[in-house]
């Protein structure tokens, strides 16, 4: 099952932040990841407005999204966004097709009305 690895990110040093986005795409692809979304336009629906940085990233599975965040590679670019602003990155399950349709099944059983 598919998991993801949500970003939040408010950069401060750019030029240091752009250093760590080049090496980042090769490392999430050796494990099997891809970017969904990153940094693009964001419209608040909800609740206070976020004007950080959105990343979201999908991997084959939770295990590959650590052994991604864990690997030597990365731990070494990492280092270079240091001092560029804060990050906090959160791993989850994805939700399993057959447990959306069952919900949608059972959900199509009420109404507002």
């Amino acid at each position: 099952m598919s998991a993801y690895v949500v970003g939040r990110v408010e950069v401060s040093n750019w030029d240091a932040y752009r250093e760590y986005m080049r090496h980042t795409p090769r490392l999430i692809h050796q494990f099997g990841g891809r970017f969904i979304a990153r940094g693009g336009e964001m419209v608040t629906l909800e609740g206070q407005d976020d004007t950080g940085r959105i990343v979201l990233i999908e991997f084959p599975s939770l295990e590959k999204a650590q052994a991604f965040y864990h690997s030597s590679e990365y731990v070494k670019a990492r280092k270079l966004r240091e001092g560029a602003g804060t990050i906090q990155l959160i791993a989850i399950d994805g939700y399993p097709t057959e447990a959306w349709n069952v919900a949608v099944k059972e959900s199509s059983t009420f109404s507002l009305d």
